[in-house]
Order: C-alpha cells, then structure tokens, then sequence
C-alpha cells in the first residue's frame, strides 16, 4: 500500500488559453478502486499522462508507485500479428502464462492470442489489453473508459473481471459500470477536485445534498445582504440629511437651538456614519463566505429539439429481413420484424458484429441518406416511409478537423445557434477558438450531437451517442428525449440510458 500525493499541480498545454489544472493539491491510497468522474475536456486523460510523465508541470506528484496505461497504443504492423508476438512490447516484463491466466477471468480462451489482431472484435481486443494490463504485480493501473465501443456482454464481463480487482484509477462515463467497479471517487468538479469514499451512486447522492446545502446557504446569504444594504442605505441617508443641519438656523423656527448645537449634530453624524461602515463590514464578510458556494454547482441547462411529425404514423417497417454482405458466406442476420412508428424509441441491442451498424446504413441508404452504398444482398422488407428527414450520429468522430466555422459552413448550420447548443452541454468559449483536432473525444462527441439536435428531422438515428460522452451530458440527454418524445432508433450499450429511454429493445 502506497499514497500518491499531488501538491499544487498546475498544468495547460503550449499555446493554450487556459490552465487545466490550477494549484491542485489531493492524495489518493493505490489500494483503491478508484473512480475517475469530470466532464469532457476538464483533464481526465491529461492527468493520466501526467502521472505516467508524459508532459512537465508545475507543482509536485510524490509516488513511489509504478504505472501502466490502457489502452496500450497498438501499430498497423502489431494489428496483422496475432497478440502473442508483442505482448511483450506492450508490458516490459509480461509473462505470457500470467495473459492466459487472466483471459480466464476475462472468460475468454488463450487461443484468442494467436489469431491476427485486426481479426478480433473490440470486446476480444479489450479483454487481450486488460489481461495485458492486470498481468503486472504491484502496478498502480490507469484505465482509460475501457467499455466504449463494447456490447452488453463484454460489458458485464468486463465490469465483473474489474470488480474483482483493486489498485487502480477507472476513468468512465457508465454509471452502471462505477458503481460495480469502485470503492472510492475522484471527482473533477467545476471549482475544485474531491476524493470521496463510496461509488458514483453514493457520490451523487452526497452531491445533490451538497449542492441543496449551498444554495439554501447562498440564498440565506443573499438575503442577508440585501437587509444589510437597505439598512446601511437608510443610515446613510439619515446621516447626510443629519449632517446638513448642522449650519444654518431660522431662530424663530428653532429658538431652542444654538451655535453649540452644532457640536452635537457633528457627533450624532458621526455615530451614524460609523454604523454605516459597520454594515459594510458585515456586507464584506457575508461575501466573503458566499463566495465560492456555488462554484462546484453542476446546473445543466434544458436541451431542446425540433422533431418533424411524417404523415405516416410507421416510418420504417422491417419484414422477415435478411442482410448478407456480397463476399461473405453466412448472413448478417436473418428473419427480423420490426416497425418504428411515430414517437417511439427503438434500441437496437446485441452483440458486437450482429449487424446493429449495418442496419442503420441500410435505413439510410434506403432514406437515400447514405454517403456510401452497401454493397449487400438483402430479402425480405424493408421500407422507409417517403420524404423521410433523418438525423443521423454516427459511432466515429475522428474525422473532425478545421474549425467550428468549417464545420457549420459544411453542414449548413447557424452558428450562433450551434455555438449556443455547446455552450448548454458545457464548452467553454475558449474551445471556440480551437481546432475540433484539439477537443477531447467526448467534445467531439458532443458536436456531433449538437448538430444532431438543431437538425429538424422525422427520425432521429443515434450509433453509440455515448460514447465518451460524461455523465452529465447523458442526464441532460435523457431529460431532452423523455420531455420532446422524438422518433428515435439507437444503439446504445449503457444500460441506465437504455432503460430509461427506449420503448422498444429489438436483439438481433
């Protein structure tokens, strides 16, 4: 057991706007099983890389601790190999035996190390990379959103193998997956970094508490201030009109005054004046113990959609379908019923490769929305109801380049209105003035999303939305959906999002 300890670390990267982190200063035990929660962009990753120094930074990281990083970077020429070539250029050290050993767990079999990298599915990958990982002794991990991209059931696979571990920090946006895995938070809030014993569940109820407490405490705060100030205006007032009887008399209408009476009015101004400066005092220390109250407030502003209502209430109606790629031998899927009718939201759900993906291209070929034609057999029916608008996000961001004006010129979108969606799903103005090759992956998510949402449209049609996505974001998603009620089909494997939303689950 060792402490990894961080004293005012402040670190931004060359040429940036703005600091990612700023006089940071926590500890964290390499016993846990750490949950790593912050919305996209506020340095998750980046404070990963600084631990495995990666970059230079202010401040100080005192460990004794050695770590490894997943995923591990994999090159073109290790993806034609099978795994059991490089494993060993993955992890100095690894021992193959203790791979297999751990694959077990991963219930998975050892002769998934000799077939060809490339040829395995993103749940094989995955679960090579963590054997991989785990096959150290006394390693602190860093994992880095290990599900994304994974089905049902390598999630549940994965989430079970990580329960039964200790010693690392698990970087995710799945709350399911938080709450099973960890025993501790570590939490980017907006103001400040908090370590908090328990999983996401009773962090966010804590939060939600916390977050009650200060704005009652700010309120109460506020309140008093605003007393204080009409009291210190009243005072003052008095004290002015006070002050400018002091010269000047009519004796017939005051013959009881003087000219000592002078004395005692420049006292009693005085008294008044230095009440004054005794509320402005209080004022001063109200402030003071508002300020920062709400810095950590997380207050999500309500998203909003444009849905199109189609003439017809069925918009896509799938009979007794089939799907087979031109070169292959077997089928994609066969035999699938189903109908999308207006307002409805339909999961598509199942394992990696079934065809969810193929699918939806095929909606959109059909929708003549499709940038690139399938070259495909198909039998069976499927048909798209005529002078359907659809909204499509794909799984894949990565081809984001040039700028936020780029992007609107090429998507024809308004970009005032676009710039204000981002904003409501938190980007600060500064990412405005970066390339979208700088945002994180959850950014890039999140401008795929927010086009998405300004597009009015029949259907809404959603590959893995959540990708990357924080949990934040997601909340303020589920609301949109739940309280606008558009016609949606989506593939989504985090199942507290698929609960909620979906009307419909369709396996394949």
């Amino acid at each position: 057991m060792a402490q990894i300890s961080v004293n005012n670390l402040t670190f931004y990267y060359d040429g940036s706007f703005d600091n990612i982190f700023e006089n940071v200063s926590f500890s964290v035990d390499t016993n846990w099983r750490l949950g790593f929660i912050g919305r996209n962009g506020k340095g998750k990753t980046t404070f990963l890389k600084l631990l495995l120094g990666k970059y230079d930074y202010k401040g100080t990281i005192d460990t004794t601790t050695v770590f490894d990083y997943f995923p591990y970077q994999i090159t073109e020429k290790q993806k034609q190999l099978p795994a059991v070539g490089f494993i060993e250029e993955l992890k100095a050290g690894c021992e193959f035996w203790r791979v297999t050993c751990e694959l077990e767990h991963l219930e998975e079999n050892a002769e998934l190390l000799y077939r060809p990298f490339c040829t395995l599915s993103p749940g094989e990958r995955t679960k090579i990379l963590l054997a991989v990982l785990f096959s150290g002794e006394n390693d602190f991990l860093l994992i880095d959103e290990p599900t994304n991209h994974l089905d049902q059931e390598a999630r549940e696979v994965v989430k079970k193998y990580l329960a039964s571990k200790k010693g690392f920090i698990l970087v995710s946006h799945d709350r399911d997956l938080l709450d099973a895995c960890t025993d501790h938070c570590l939490v980017l809030n907006r103001g400040s970094i908090e370590v908090q014993s328990g999983n996401f569940s009773s962090w966010w109820e804590n939060k939600q508490r916390k977050d009650q407490f200060a704005m009652a405490e700010n309120e109460k705060h506020l309140k008093e201030i605003r007393k204080l100030k009409q009291a210190a205006r009243r005072t003052a007032d008095w004290a002015d009109k006070n002050e400018s009887t002091k010269i000047g008399f009519d004796p017939i209408k005051e013959p009881d005054r003087c000219i000592s009476t002078r004395a005692y009015i420049g006292a009693k101004t005085k008294k008044m004046q230095s009440r004054v400066k005794q509320m402005e005092r209080r004022i001063g220390r109200e402030l003071e113990e508002k300020e920062g109250l709400l810095q950590d407030i997380e207050t999500p502003v309500d998203l909003k959609i444009v849905p199109l209502t189609h003439h017809k209430s069925t918009v896509v109606d799938v009979k007794d379908y089939s799907l087979r790629y031109a070169d292959a031998e077997q089928s994609v899927f066969e035999g699938l019923t189903f109908a999308i009718n207006r307002g409805e939201r339909i999961a598509l759900s199942g394992k990696n490769g079934c065809g969810k993906s193929t699918l939806i291209k095929m909606i959109l070929q059909k929708a003549d929305m499709s940038e690139e034609a399938l070259i495909v057999s198909e039998e069976g029916v499927c048909e798209v109801a005529s002078g359907l608008v659809i909204s499509y996000v794909g799984q894949d961001a990565t081809g984001l380049k040039g700028d936020i004006t780029t992007f609107c010129k090429e998507y024809n979108l308004d970009q005032s209105l676009f710039c204000a969606i981002l904003r409501q799903l938190d980007f600060d103005r500064v990412q405005f003035a970066k390339n979208l090759e700088e945002y994180s992956e959850g950014q890039k998510k999140k401008v795929l999303l927010a086009a998405s949402l300004m597009t009015p449209a029949h259907l809404y049609i959603w590959d893995e939305p959540l990708n990357y996505i924080d949990v934040f974001s997601r909340m303020q998603i589920e609301k949109l959906i739940l309280e606008y009620q558009p016609t949606i089909l989506f593939v989504e494997h985090d199942v507290r999002f698929r609960e909620k939303i979906a009307t419909k689950v369709i396996g394949l």
